[in-house]
């Protein structure tokens, strides 16, 4: 909205300095030059958000030169060069280019033929006033000093928000688990209660009913771990990519041929993006061993300039025909990514198989 209203007051600008200028009508030679001059100084300031330096210079040669020209028209495209230059940011070159100006247009006073300077100077006051340069640039800092603050409370009633939601989702997440390490754990102990007493018989217990037991087992151990992490909020050793070479053996030891293959030099990569390569690899590791049938897996971290690369392929029976329902391990994992601002692809390969390949900045962690 500020920026389409730049073309309005530099048209105004130009209009009030041209105004200013048929009062003064000076028969000067140069006098053709000064109304060029008088127009260019305030369409300039179409382009003060944009380069504010620029204009700034701009109209203070502009109001020298008009000056010279004969035209002792105040310098209002200067000062609202002014108030833009300093809000942008650029006090030391402004305060350079002011005094630069303050030398330049009593002696740009004496151009049209005055030879007495004391004139001069009392010209050149007419055209730019100290006190309203001085004015221009406290309402430039001013604003700019405003706008942070509104930036800088902003951002914190953002994190404020963000911290408050991660407090609520660990919170649930608690909750959710020790509900769940209750209810699995009762199925678990019902189940080889069941088994036991099956074998004390003599009978061979139902595969179905082995299948339920060996699934809590799992599932217990997973919740426990799982809790552990939550419970112990940040304060303990989390697993990164170093850790991503036990993955791969454990997953080797549940009978998957897996490989890791580490391309590129690893340099400082910031603990969220660790800790999600991790997840990324743990998660697809999880599904490929559960869902996805295969017989070999390979694990491809690549670290690239800004980046963390990491690919995860299988040969399971997954097919681009058939399509693959986007679970809540996918679903997290594109969480996870998201808030990093990387990239993750999933999906089926035309020869068969799976594969997620994700690409996490390194500059863009939270």
């Amino acid at each position: 909205m500020g920026k389409a209203r730049d073309p309005v007051v530099a048209v105004g600008v130009a209009a009030i300095l041209l105004i200013a200028g048929l009062s003064e009508s000076p028969g000067t030679p140069a006098a053709p030059l000064g109304w060029v001059l008088l127009v260019a100084g305030g369409l300039a300031l179409a382009a003060r958000r944009r380069a504010p330096v620029a204009v700034l210079v701009v109209t203070g040669l502009c109001a020298v030169g008009y000056q010279a020209a004969g035209f002792d028209v105040f310098a209002v495209a200067y000062l609202v060069a002014v108030y833009g230059a300093v809000r942008a940011g650029h006090r030391r070159v402004t305060v350079i280019v002011s005094g630069l100006m303050l030398l330049a247009l009593p002696a740009a006073a004496l151009a049209p033929g005055l030879r007495d300077a004391g004139e001069a100077f009392a010209r050149a006051r007419g055209v730019l006033e100290l006190a309203w340069l001085i004015a221009a640039g406290a309402a430039g800092e001013a604003l700019r000093q405003a706008e942070r603050r509104a930036d800088e409370a902003e951002r914190t009633r953002e994190e404020i928000a963000l911290r408050r939601a991660d407090e609520e989702r660990l919170h649930i997440a608690r909750e959710l688990h020790d509900s769940l390490t209750h209810q699995i754990s009762v199925i678990k102990v019902q189940a080889e209660v069941a088994v036991h007493l099956a074998e004390r018989r003599g009978e061979q217990p139902p595969e179905a009913l082995l299948a339920i037991r060996d699934a809590g087992r799992e599932a217990s151990r997973e919740l426990r771990a799982t809790l552990e992490t939550l419970r112990r909020d940040g304060r303990g050793p989390l697993r990164g990519l170093d850790d991503v070479p036990d993955l791969v053996r454990q997953a080797r030891t549940a009978g998957l041929d897996a490989t890791l293959t580490v391309e590129g030099a690893r340099g400082d990569v910031p603990d969220a993006v660790d800790r999600t390569a991790y997840r990324i690899v743990q998660e697809s590791l999880t599904n490929i061993a559960r869902h996805a049938a295969a017989a070999t897996a390979s694990v491809r971290i690549d670290y690239r300039p800004g980046a963390v690369g990491i690919r995860v392929d299988d040969d399971g029976t997954a097919t681009p025909e058939a399509g693959v329902p986007p679970g809540n391990g996918l679903l997290g994992m594109r969480e996870r990514v998201a808030a990093l601002g990387g990239r993750l692809r999933t999906g089926a390969r035309r020869e068969g198989g799976f594969t997620v390949d994700a690409e996490l900045p390194l500059d863009r962690t939270p």
